[in-house]
């Protein structure tokens, strides 16, 4: 099968190609993004493999369709960016990753708690500068404190695994109930509850039209004063400029994103000789405690492994036996 493999970086050739090694597939690595402009490269594959900000909207997929795709396999587990209902319409099979390596993103959410809280990317900062003072510096002992997990999927019941072994006391917020999260020490609460309740909050949920800004201005109020609230899950879970609003009240204490509501146009790309025209971003990097990472939970030589190895058998799979052959979790439509 013809694969048209959109925003592509040098890791998706080492790691798509590798799963491929037995060249069931030509795959056609593209550097654009998937757009309604660059949709037209797909033109002669019956497959293309799209990323977490690719477009994959109604116009997109039109587009798509017309040039003969038939297959859409995501790169990802979220298929927010996907209009499923136009994809059913078309007659298009879309695909996904909906599971890799959990722990990826559990150790790097843990990762961005402990360098807020213990201050680690100013540290280095100033001993770079010989700067060896420990003012504004001070930190919390994580052991005794209350962690609220809100999505207790395989990330969630990780990080609640985790927060665990440090001492911590775990909420969890989520519609399904998880027997692990519950074996891991997790207690199930309102959300409401939870958020008051925990001195660090973090975000597993997927992105849907009822998780969308589920941390807005009105739950900011909810939260208790001087709090860490962390989201390596989608942007659009967060409304930024209610949390801009929390920092700049210290209702929030501490902030880490891995994603960003508006990310489409920043992460992924070397943006460095740029002005950068999104104010709240710009915003958001002005506080002294503030984490900002680019998406990259994700990449770990783990995470992308799995990835290409799922990405790869699904497209084996729909080509050798049709779409039906994709069943469960892994097939969206």
């Amino acid at each position: 099968m013809r694969v048209a493999v959109f925003s592509t970086k040098p890791y998706d050739r080492k790691f798509l190609g590798a799963a491929n090694a037995a060249g069931d597939h030509e795959l056609v690595f593209l550097e654009p993004r998937l757009t309604a402009q660059t949709a037209r490269l797909a033109e002669g594959s019956a497959a293309v493999c799209a990323f977490v900000n690719d477009d994959l909207g109604d116009e997109v997929l039109e587009r798509l369709a017309e040039v003969g795709v038939r297959v859409v396999a995501l790169r990802a587990a979220g298929f927010n960016n996907v209009d499923v209902a136009a994809a059913r319409r078309l007659g298009l099979t879309v695909v996904r990753v909906p599971e890799y390596s959990p722990h990826a993103v559990a150790e790097h959410t843990v990762g961005l708690i402990l360098a807020l809280n213990r201050k680690i990317h100013r540290a280095y900062n100033r001993v770079r500068e010989h700067n060896f003072a420990l003012t504004g510096l001070l930190g919390f002992d994580l052991h005794g404190r209350t962690v609220g997990i809100v999505g207790t999927g395989r990330i969630g019941v990780c990080v609640a695994q985790i927060m665990t072994a440090f001492g911590c006391r775990v909420l969890a917020s989520d519609p399904q109930r998880s027997d692990a999260a519950i074996a891991a020490g997790a207690e199930y609460v309102p959300l409401e509850h939870l958020l008051a309740e925990s001195d660090i909050v973090t975000l597993h949920c997927p992105l849907t039209a009822d998780t969308r800004h589920l941390i807005d201005a009105d739950r900011v109020k909810l939260l208790r004063e001087g709090m860490m609230l962390i989201n390596t899950g989608r942007g659009s879970l967060v409304d930024t400029r209610a949390v801009i609003d929390g920092l700049k009240s210290g209702r929030i204490g501490y902030l880490g994103l891995d994603v960003y509501e508006e990310e489409t146009d920043l992460f992924f790309e070397d943006l460095s000789d740029r002005v950068l025209g999104d104010d709240d971003f710009a915003r958001l990097t002005t506080f002294p405690n503030v984490l900002v990472t680019g998406h990259q939970a994700f990449f770990t030589s783990d995470g992308l492994h799995s990835i290409a190895a799922t990405t790869i058998a699904n497209l084996t799979a729909v080509a050798h036996s049709g779409p039906d052959a994709v069943t469960g979790p892994a097939r969206v439509c």
